[in-house]
């Protein structure tokens, strides 16, 4: 257990205890991939792969990439055609993360059982983040399924976060 790095990040986590629903876990899991793979996320690989974004400026076209993906997303809140999402009973704040465990505040799992969760990042974009995980203890988890995008992202914000951590303890000393 002492191997396990972890750093502050104050984030918000929902899950369940993986039993007999797993199926639908399973489908909700892949229906979030999936809403990451929508028609302008296509269009844009789609471009980048034959070249024809190379005179563009990669930050601004994905800022209008993701102002296209919050329009869409306003546009399925007022029609009332939001994706809706399985109800998780439990909810608890996450205190340190690390690339695969994260850390709860209080003992909320019950040691060697399995669980699928949703968590969100939060990245400029507010990525929701599905996840399966197994208690290590009563509050360390161990994930052991991620999108791979997902994990990108998580790997990328833990070592924010770290960074922040460094120049914290740098500019007290």
């Amino acid at each position: 257990m002492s191997s396990v790095h972890l750093v502050e990040a104050p984030l918000e986590i929902s899950f369940n205890k993986v039993d007999e629903n797993s199926p639908e876990f399973e489908r909700e899991y892949n229906t979030i991939c999936e809403n990451d793979d929508d028609a302008i996320g296509q269009w844009l690989r789609v471009a980048k792969a034959k070249g024809e974004t190379g005179d563009s400026d990669p930050v601004v076209l994905h800022l209008i990439v993701e102002l296209y993906r919050k329009i869409d997303r306003l546009e399925q809140i007022i029609t009332n055609s939001a994706p809706k999402r399985l109800s998780l009973s439990q909810k608890g704040g996450v205190a340190r993360i690390g690339f695969e465990h994260f850390e709860v505040s209080e003992p909320l799992f019950q040691e060697g059982e399995r669980y699928y969760g949703r968590l969100e990042l939060p990245l400029h974009n507010r990525k929701e983040v599905p996840l399966y995980f197994e208690a290590v203890s009563p509050t360390l988890g161990k994930i052991f399924k991620m999108h791979p995008r997902d994990e990108n992202e998580w790997s990328a914000y833990r070592m924010a976060r770290e960074r922040m951590m460094i120049r914290q303890l740098k500019g007290n000393e």
